[in-house]
């Protein structure tokens, strides 16, 4: 938020900001310490050194796009490097100042990391942005009501099964698909917070209130809620779930189950497991005793941002809206595999034929996803989520438990708490 930058740094960078929004409308203010000039002609030029964090694998995709952008801007000199965009809240806050001014980074540190003014806002581009990706996209990149990134990506688990021994029909409700065949999956382990956590949404709740920003605003501790805990908990005595944590592709190539949840990173391990055989679908409906809903999963937001201490915020902001731009989304969809969250791009016929994306593309609406809340305090609801769910699948705590055990988890998941650091 606009209104951390003197919290955070001193009034310094007001003054900074107030000359590139000049800068940027074509006033007279002296912009050359933020990343650009005005020529002879009156007109700002776009220049400076930027440094580009892309993660390992995908460096040599970024400098070939990269040097496109190049072409467009001669006047910024862009330096890739390799880094994590899983660890980008971490790795930015070690030292601002000597971090990326562009970095890739999951839209749910988009809450924190702006909170603590890592963040430089999306102060030119952002009209842009919401015109050209799809509203679950934009809504992962904005924090109370102010862009904050530039999204390329969107990312969701989906259903994946074997087409020699279940049918598109079959996989459209569980009760179906594990009536005709058996799904493997996690229950009973770390990490099935992430896959049905999602299950309170689905029966109509909320996690962090409708916009999943308001740190009170969960509603678990309801009946609605404890009809998913016995849900949960019936599935331990279904013959057609089994329980499979890491083994779940395993079990999916050797015919022990015939379906299970991932995501689209799974794919080329599906391909290799099934073949030809492989078939993927959104979500199934699900029946938690009032008839059937649609199952729903966390959406995930691949983003963009600039760091806000960069010292060339316009040349930023320009590469991270090129690097997400319609032509940049396709490179990205061709090389990384990324779903695109550009409008245009998901519907080209090539993203259109590949069943992976199309179903990713199906579980983005808001009908089927629910965007990973972007708030601080769900540092606290994985593990309180992950405790609740594995102990009622296991039997660990009765019916009439529910409402107490529900009551805790709403407490907790509204506070902050910040794990344990690791030692060096």
């Amino acid at each position: 938020m606009r209104t951390n930058w003197k919290r955070y740094f001193g009034s310094g960078l007001i003054l900074g900001a107030s000359a590139l929004i000049l800068g940027a409308c074509g006033g007279t203010a002296d912009t050359s310490d933020t990343g650009s000039a005005e020529n002879t002609s009156g007109e700002v030029v776009v220049e400076g050194d930027v440094k580009l964090w892309v993660d390992t694998d995908h460096v040599e995709v970024f400098k070939g796009i990269v040097a496109e952008f190049e072409k467009e801007f001669p006047e910024v000199t862009v330096e890739v490097a390799a880094g994590s965009s899983a660890d980008a809240k971490k790795d930015v806050s070690k030292d601002p100042k000597a971090a990326a001014d562009v970095f890739m980074m999951p839209h749910d540190q988009v809450g924190q990391m702006a909170e603590a003014g890592l963040l430089y806002p999306n102060t030119k581009y952002a009209d842009e942005v919401k015109a050209n990706n799809v509203e679950s996209a934009v809504e992962g990149v904005t924090w109370n009501d102010e862009l904050y990134g530039y999204p390329y990506g969107v990312e969701s688990q989906v259903l994946y099964y074997n087409k020699a021994k279940l049918t598109e029909d079959d996989v459209k409700s569980w009760t179906t698909l594990s009536e005709k065949g058996k799904i493997g999956t996690n229950f009973a382990e770390a990490g099935a917070n992430y896959i049905f956590g999602p299950l309170f949404m689905s029966n109509g709740l909320h996690l962090y209130g409708e916009t999943g920003e308001d740190p009170s605003g969960t509603d678990f501790n309801s009946e609605k809620g404890a009809e998913v805990l016995a849900w949960i908990a019936a599935q331990k005595n279904n013959p057609g779930v089994i329980q499979s944590g890491a083994e779940a592709l395993a079990n999916l190539e050797a015919g022990v189950s015939d379906a299970f949840l991932s995501g689209p990173w799974s794919k080329n391990d599906v391909i290799k497991a099934l073949g030809e055989n492989m078939g993927v679908a959104a979500y199934p409906t699900v029946d938690f005793g009032s008839g059937e809903v649609q199952m729903k999963a966390f959406l995930g937001v691949k983003l963009f941002a600039v760091n806000q201490q960069t010292d060339a915020p316009l040349a930023s902001m320009a590469l991270a809206n090129y690097l997400s731009n319609e032509t940049s989304q396709m490179t990205e969809f061709q090389e990384m595999g990324v779903i695109p969250s550009n409008k245009v791009v998901q519907a080209n016929a090539e993203v259109q034929e590949d069943v992976v994306a199309k179903a990713v593309m199906e579980m983005s609406q808001s009908t089927h996803s629910v965007v990973m809340p972007k708030v601080p305090e769900i540092v606290s609801f994985w593990p309180a989520m992950d405790a609740i769910i594995n102990d009622a699948y296991k039997g660990n705590i009765t019916a009439d438990e529910y409402m107490e055990k529900l009551d805790k988890l709403v407490e907790d998941t509204s506070k902050v708490t910040e794990p344990k650091e690791e030692k060096e």
